[in-house]
């Protein structure tokens, strides 16, 4: 948590510290060094115009000059800004500092930079009589303030430094733990001294985790013999622990005396402004600076944002344990790591050994291999080791300023910084993003030496890189299956580096027959269409590259469904298709005849659906029927060889494939009508009805395959599947699988 309490400028825990317009904080004496002022008159001169800075000499004489009219008043200003920055009224809040933005001649200013690495300008004084008169023609100056975080800009009004709010909890959290430090520093005693009482630790050891005195460590933990490598730091102190430094924010305000308004001495702050993001008094609202703004009560938002930043802390409070455990699962990687690496080199020594001479120098080569992998390894589970040790470290820093300030009892400093805070807790959760908390290598080697290749090839002799593919996971969580359809998905196990060419899946027949191929290729996921309905499958794959073919994964099984339903498929139909009613209703915006598919695929079984025609206007003429997943889609169903349909007019109707026109038969559609199809793949026919008779003899014999229902329309047309089942009025006949076109709940 220290971090959060140092001064971005000077380095040091905060002393007085302000709230600037981003949200940041900075200690007051800092700010007055930051602080830039510009004459109007001067703002629109060239950069290089600018005045330079008096001579050191004549600086110091300005600066102990006092200016006219200030002997009563600057002596005597009781205010903290003052004291601290030695008086001068306001013009130590507008002290006439050049940074490299502002002045335009940066590269001419020296600069330093701050133990935290901030640049800072130094401290230029004003010029001579700058707060007696302003020269003749010249307009009054503007001030300004660069955050030394985020580095935007800040304008100060006639207040100066005054106008910026103080962040009295941070001050408070501040106090708190200068003096928790104090007391833990004074406890902390050498476990190992035999004097009563022990003498202070001096450090503390990381690896021992022993504090000793300067004398008790010198004789008993000496820097040299296996003692080299430990790390002494100096003794741990927490002052953000429970029961450690200050009264855990019970009783810090109870003593505390009330805020009051920065503008009104006598009110205090009753009411929040959530516009302005700023606690006010009544007089404030009275006074109408707040009319149009949203204003809320003080203890209603105190509350509402507490809940927001405990509960973002509870997001980053879970990822830091599981850093932490990821930590520890690291160094048992660097361990696995210095072992397998040890074996390897052992294997690869007694290979070399039983070989001839020739392979002597060969072996040299083959050891560095090994030493440059194991070395490549750990230098990048280091890198991760100290990488995410950094970000925990920051979480954790800032999850106990946090919870510090949440102790805090002051409503209006707590809103003052609470909006910074909740966005600075889910920048800090969203930081630990899908994969940073994986190690990026293996414990294992990807090594094998072939020692069988003959006496000509030893020169060459070298590291195989390349196994067989590892035994892929199947992702239970999105394999499914819809109506006769099975949809898999499979990855390959993480650390994998065994590169993979292609995958294999394989499928039964229903009946637990034999497997056969029924993809192959790069994807990890497949849809397989056509099944038997009510049947069970079984899936599994496998992966290959140039070495082989791996293994088998685990076997899933798959359910298809007992009852087929479907709907109009939106994926599919041709973009002139305007699909409602949950996708039961099709609609065209084209004069021309477009096709839509449904959603189910049929290669087994008898099946039967109807259409009701809601809309018949100008004598179209639509087509039902079948057809393949690839049919032409911006023609009438059945003018290429992938449909089998019946189109109809209102008086007569045709059936059509291939573009060839067969068995013209009386009696057409109007609004109102219901076309029904019955596609018998036991007897490979396909029959048409009309309002419950069957129009015309079977449409087409000998057709097999797998066939999705299909139907084409023109804007003149509307149509909706219907809902049938088993034990209606009309054609259906026992043994048909009707379909039911939503979903059965």
């Amino acid at each position: 948590m220290e971090e959060e309490l140092k001064c971005p400028v000077c380095g040091s825990l905060f002393r007085e510290p302000i709230i600037l317009p981003c949200s940041h904080n900075v200690c007051l004496p800092c700010a007055r060094t930051i602080a830039v002022q510009t004459p109007e008159s001067e703002q629109h001169l060239p950069a290089l115009l600018h005045p330079r800075s008096p001579a050191p000499a004549a600086a110091a004489a300005a600066a102990a000059a006092p200016g006219p009219g200030a002997a009563a008043g600057s002596t005597a200003c009781p205010d903290s800004e003052c004291a601290a920055g030695g008086g001068g009224g306001d013009h130590a809040d507008k002290l006439s500092l050049h940074s490299e933005t502002d002045s335009g001649y940066g590269s001419y200013t020296p600069s330093l930079k701050s133990p935290n690495g901030v640049r800072v300008l130094p401290l230029v004084p004003a010029p001579p009589g700058a707060t007696a008169a302003a020269p003749r023609g010249a307009g009054p100056a503007s001030s300004s303030l660069t955050c030394p975080q985020c580095h935007r800009s800040a304008s100060l009004d006639q207040r100066g430094l005054r106008g910026f709010q103080r962040n009295r909890l941070l001050e408070a959290i501040v106090q708190r733990y200068q003096q928790g430090r104090a007391a833990a520093a004074a406890a902390a005693k050498c476990q190992l001294c035999d004097r009563s009482p022990p003498e202070p630790a001096a450090v503390l050891c990381e690896q021992c985790e022993v504090l000793y005195c300067a004398a008790c460590q010198l004789r008993c933990h000496p820097a040299r013999g296996p003692f080299a490598k430990h790390r002494l730091v100096p003794p741990p102190s927490h002052p953000g622990a429970p029961g450690g430094g200050g009264d855990g924010g019970k009783g810090a305000g109870g003593g505390r005396k009330l805020p009051t308004c920065a503008e009104h001495d006598l009110e205090n702050y009753s009411m929040y402004c959530v516009s302005c993001r700023s606690p006010v008094c009544y007089q404030c609202l009275e006074e109408g600076k707040h009319g149009k703004h949203d204003v809320k009560p003080l203890g209603a938002m105190w509350k509402q944002h507490k809940a927001q930043l405990s509960q973002a802390l509870n997001g980053v409070s879970d990822k830091a344990k599981e850093a932490k455990e990821f930590l520890v699962q690291l160094k048992n990687l660097l361990q696995q790591i210095q072992e397998n690496g040890l074996d390897y080199e052992a294997c690869l020594v007694a290979q070399c050994d039983a070989l001839v001479d020739a392979l002597t120098r060969q072996k040299a080569k083959l050891l560095t291999k090994v030493t440059k992998e194991r070395e490549h390894k750990l230098k990048v589970v280091w890198d991760q080791i100290n990488h995410c040790t950094l970000k925990l470290r920051q979480s954790t820093g800032l999850m106990e300023y946090c919870l510090e300030v949440i102790k805090e009892n002051d409503p209006s400093g707590f809103l003052q910084i609470s909006d910074a805070l909740i966005k600075r807790v889910q920048v800090s959760q969203e930081q630990w993003v899908k994969g940073a908390l994986e190690p990026k290598v293996s414990a294992e080697f990807d090594l094998t030496l072939d020692s069988e290749p003959l006496l000509q090839s030893i020169h060459q002799l070298d590291f195989i890189q390349m196994k067989l593919p590892p035994v892929p996971l199947l992702q239970l969580e999105k394999c499914c299956t819809r109506n006769n359809s099975v949809t898999l998905a499979w990855r390959m196990p993480p650390l994998t580096h065994n590169p993979v060419e292609g995958y294999i899946l394989e499928l039964d027949d229903g009946d637990g027959g034999q497997f056969r191929e029924v993809y192959v290729g790069k994807e990890t996921l497949c849809t397989i269409d056509g099944l038997h309905f009510n049947s069970t499958y079984n899936a599994r794959v496998k992966a290959f590259n140039s070495s082989g073919v791996g293994p088998y994964s685990k076997m899933v099984i798959l359910q298809t469904s007992d009852v087929a339903w479907f709907t109009f498929d939106p994926s599919s139909a041709h973009r002139d298709i305007v699909l409602s009613n949950d996708n039961q209703t099709a609609t065209c915006n084209s004069y021309d005849d477009r096709v839509v598919l449904g959603t189910a695929a049929f290669s087994k079984g008898v099946h039967y659906w109807e259409l009701h025609v809601d809309r018949y206007d100008n004598h179209p003429d639509p087509a039902f029927g079948i057809a393949r997943i690839n049919v032409i889609k911006d023609m009438m169903l059945g003018k290429d060889d992938k449909a089998w349909a019946m189109y109809v007019d209102n008086n007569r109707s045709w059936f059509m494939h291939c573009n060839s026109h067969t068995n013209r038969t009386e009696g057409g559609v109007s609004k109102g009508a219901t076309v029904g199809v019955l596609l018998d793949l036991n007897k490979h026919n396909l029959t048409f009805y009309i309002n419950g008779q069957q129009q015309g003899p079977p449409a087409f014999e000998n057709i097999e395959g797998v066939f999705m229902p299909a139907l084409s329309l023109n804007r003149n047309v509307q149509v909706s599947l219907l809902e049938v089942s088993l034990g209606l009025a009309g054609p259906m006949q026992p043994g048909w699988n009707t379909h039911h076109f939503k979903h059965p709940n």
